[in-house]
């Protein structure tokens, strides 16, 4: 089968052709963007998570701009939604979903999982976050804390910065992130010590 068979493939190339001729976009750039998409991982977004729990200043900027954050790790954010941090804390607990699809900080975390995607944990999200959590995840969240649900959208993705567990103080960095799961960056579980 050629490469270009469908009309679908041809009109790809056409829009690339036009984005290199009107000197909007190289291949060359296209190619590192999607060679940073498929190189994307929860690995990134561990990294980020241990470098704020270890760095308090870094923690302040990942909290303030995520996007930058990520880009001072290496990570390339051009062309990305704006990447929004959502810190969990002894009061509050942060669940990501989106409502209409299956928008997720790819850049930070890769492809999203297939539930993440599904209608069914999109709704049970929104209708009964606490429940959700606690049936399919064996994560519970005290009482005592609220468990508020964001919706990631096509403008604007979000990852949640856990809290880091008790009993780490005297982790490197690299050990930290080896803690770090991809549910606990979106809120699904929360770090457990290995």
């Amino acid at each position: 089968m050629n490469i270009l068979d469908t009309d679908s493939d041809r009109l790809l190339l056409a829009v690339r052709s036009l984005l290199e001729n009107k000197g909007i976009v190289s291949t060359e750039e296209v190619r590192q963007r999607m060679a940073a998409t498929d190189a994307a991982s929860p690995g990134q977004g561990a990294r980020m998570v241990a470098r704020a729990w270890v760095d308090p200043g870094y923690r302040v900027s990942m909290l303030e701009d995520g996007a930058k954050a990520a880009e001072a790790l290496g990570i390339p954010m051009r062309g990305m939604p704006p990447l929004g941090v959502l810190e969990n804390t002894a009061e509050v607990h942060n669940l990501v979903v989106c409502t209409l699809c299956s928008c997720y900080p790819r850049a930070v975390l890769g492809y999203p999982p297939f539930w993440y995607k599904s209608a069914a944990f999109r709704a049970r999200a929104v209708r009964d976050p606490r429940g959700l959590l606690a049936a399919e995840w064996k994560t519970v969240i005290p009482d005592a804390v609220k468990v508020r649900v964001v919706d990631s959208t096509a403008d604007y993705r979000w990852m949640v910065l856990p809290a880091r567990p008790a009993g780490t103080d005297d982790w490197d960095e690299a050990r930290l992130a080896g803690i770090v799961r991809e549910g606990d960056m979106i809120g699904v579980t929360v770090p457990r010590m290995a």
